[in-house]
């Protein structure tokens, strides 16, 4: 779930040095922002592999071609943390996400010994969140609870759908009978859990999101994240494109998604999570208000804050590349600065897709930058009535959550 925000800057991020020296020297040279404190700090571990590559995905995952290398995986990841460790010295992290990939199909064990691994090289807040990603697909009975045993405190399950025809038809390896056993042991086993689901699927009605919903609703998930599904370039789907709902049928069962949801007693807090009280995902909320991310693993993507500059990294995105400049300590495949002009869109794209929105403070706080960058967009914004806005604070409106894209792309103009 991490990689969909960062991974639209991928095919923008440019060449960088070599020398992890010269990489850390350029974080650290004096520059035009002046940050008086950082943000937050998260950290996203990714692990690629999965049973089988869904249709629709473009994530950084590969499918299963032999034995899992979970030992040299993490290896790879330590060094990749020890690596990174420069980057972030001081800093405490507020949550961890481990996502994929299928994470799931790592052992209990493993994922034991990689969270020892970060809390011995990271300071973890007291009742630090950390996630971990896992399918029905890779279910056993008791499994579940090993996950918790290991140090996980919250779990989200990608169910996608509890129709076996849908499921299908979305490539996954799981079926509806798997998906509900699995979300019952999620929530025998977590305090707080997430289940994933998709509309506007291949061929998919009115009546069968109802379905979906109702078979969701009945668990009483603590966390619901709902996802229409968008064809993406690079995908089995963008080539052999299924036949979809249109887009007044998706926008229809938007409204019963909205509806049904507040009716279990969810609160639409994201574009795309409903939570109850005091179970919104912390690490999610951390990219929503521009935090920063250390993200270690193939293809992991980070953001970090300096004391004059926003950075970008990425990792070697093959794992096998991966593991191999693992073995020579240099995991970054590509860094750059954050440019000036580019912070607001950046800043944007991502806090408007909070229901609250966010105090005008917090936007000189996360960019460095002073609100008049912004106050054209803003002023046009609210002229179209996508947004509220006064001195203090921005919240999108109905209209501005129905048209998001609009909204965020008047900031990419700049000033």
């Amino acid at each position: 779930m991490p990689g969909t925000l960062v991974d639209v800057h991928a095919e923008a991020v440019g060449a960088a040095s070599p020398d992890p020296a010269e990489r850390l020297a350029d974080c650290l040279r004096p520059g035009t922002l002046n940050f008086a404190a950082l943000p937050p700090l998260a950290l996203y571990v990714h692990l690629p592999w999965c049973l089988r590559k869904c249709p629709y995905c473009d994530f950084n995952s590969q499918e299963i071609g032999g034995d899992l290398p979970e030992d040299r995986y993490l290896d790879a990841l330590r060094v990749d943390l020890e690596a990174a460790l420069p980057f972030v010295w001081g800093r405490r992290v507020q949550s961890v996400f481990v996502g994929g990939g299928t994470p799931s199909l790592f052992s209990p064990r493993s994922i034991e010994q990689l969270l020892a691994d970060v809390r011995a090289r990271l300071p973890l807040v007291p009742g630090c969140e950390i996630t971990l990603e896992a399918n029905p697909g890779t279910f056993e009975r008791e499994r579940f609870r090993a996950f918790r045993g290991a140090g996980v405190t919250r779990l989200s399950v990608g169910v996608q759908s509890f129709d076996d025809e849908k499921l299908r038809a979305l490539g996954r390896v799981h079926d509806a009978a798997q998906a509900c056993a699995a979300v019952d042991e999620a929530a025998r086993s977590f305090e707080t859990f997430n289940v994933d689901l998709m509309y506007a699927l291949p061929g998919q009605t009115a009546a069968q999101l109802e379905s979906d919903l109702s078979r969701a609703l009945a668990f009483e998930p603590p966390h619901l994240s709902i996802y229409q599904l968008t064809i993406e370039p690079n995908t089995l789907f963008a080539r052999h494109p299924p036949s979809l709902p249109d887009i007044d049928t998706a926008s229809r069962m938007l409204d019963t998604v909205i509806e049904r949801t507040a009716a279990a007693g969810l609160e639409r807090y994201e574009v795309s999570a409903y939570a109850r009280a005091g179970h919104a995902c912390a690490h999610n909320l951390n990219y929503w208000q521009f935090g920063d991310y250390l993200g270690i693993g193939a293809g992991a993507h980070s953001k970090l804050t300096f004391a004059h500059r926003v950075v970008r990294q990425v990792r070697f995105r093959d794992p096998a590349r991966y593991l191999a400049q693992a073995q020579r300590g240099e995991c970054i495949a590509q860094q750059h600065e954050v440019s000036r002009a580019d912070l607001p869109f950046e800043f944007m794209l991502n806090a408007l897709r909070l229901r609250d929105g966010f105090a005008m403070a917090l936007f000189h706080e996360r960019t460095g930058l002073p609100a008049s960058m912004v106050r054209t967009a803003l002023d046009e914004a609210e002229r179209r009535g996508l947004i509220e806005c006064n001195l203090q604070h921005v919240r999108p409106t109905v209209r501005g959550f129905d048209f998001l894209s609009d909204l965020q792309a008047l900031f990419l103009a700049g000033p």
